[in-house]
């Protein structure tokens, strides 16, 4: 029976988990925001975020170098200059981007091993 009960919810909450990293706008902002207000575009200074502009994403350095990132559920390739040096306290990937998909400012994660 348990095995029954812990087999559901990791069905039910598997999806749930895999959309928090999607990129979706305002998904997973609030248990950041405090961090994303230190957030600053690296060449304007301008604050990256923007009320629910910032979220967790997933996101890979392709072989060429280049950050890409899940962006409202598709793999995007990220701006150079809107890639910060800096960490999240999380280790993960966080992307700064309005609606309409323009990236402000992203942070990638640390590689797993």
């Amino acid at each position: 029976m348990r095995v029954t009960i812990l087999a559901t919810l990791l069905l039910i909450t598997a999806p749930l988990l895999s959309f928090a990293q999607s990129g979706q706008h305002g998904v997973g902002h609030a248990e950041n925001h405090e961090w994303y207000m230190k957030l600053h575009h690296p060449q304007s200074g301008a604050s990256c975020c923007n009320d629910r502009d910032c979220r967790p994403t997933r996101a890979f350095l392709d072989d060429n170098g280049a950050w890409r990132a899940q962006l409202n559920g598709k793999w995007v390739v990220v701006p150079k200059d809107a890639v910060l040096k800096t960490q999240a306290p999380d280790g993960n990937s966080h992307i700064c981007a309005n609606e309409a998909g323009i990236i402000m400012c992203f942070v990638g994660g640390v590689p797993k091993s």
